[in-house]
């Protein structure tokens, strides 16, 4: 399924595990869903082509935001929505829309405040180089390297 604004998406099932008493995904198991997702994002960006400058680049989670609209529930299968929608000096703003894989249905999105961090001096530090440019053409609503 396609989605305007969004390259990529990833889809996977509700598992028995993930729903509490009343049936539904328990709400804690919406960030498990957004971990997954842009893991898979970031192999299809292409980043890891940047060898160590990705590889030593350190985010941590800063901020995040959940809009819940529809419960999932078990069996349902959910497309994962993944974009990169702003850089900022030492951060970046990451956009989830989770929605039902069989009809389109937005249920929830998410969005994530990641800070580029120097994990010595445990302060941010600025997103340069290569790793700024490839993340800039993400963005762009391309791949991270041509």
């Amino acid at each position: 399924m396609t989605r305007p604004g969004f390259q990529f998406s990833t889809r996977f099932k509700v598992r028995y595990a993930e729903i509490d008493g009343q049936k539904i995904v328990f709400n804690s198991r919406y960030l498990e869903y957004a971990d997954y997702a842009v893991s898979e994002f970031w192999e299809w960006s292409g980043m890891g082509a940047l060898g160590h400058e990705w590889t030593e680049a350190e985010f941590n989670v800063r901020h995040t935001e959940i809009d819940y609209f529809k419960p999932f529930s078990y069996g349902d299968e959910i497309e994962a929505f993944v974009r990169i929608a702003r850089i900022g000096g030492t951060s970046l703003t990451q956009r989830f829309e989770l929605c039902d894989a069989r009809t389109g249905e937005l249920h929830c999105v998410i969005e994530m405040v990641i800070v580029h961090v120097d994990l010595e001096a445990g302060r941010p530090k600025p997103i340069t180089g290569a790793v700024r440019v490839a993340l800039e053409r993400l963005v762009a609503g391309e791949r991270a390297l041509a």
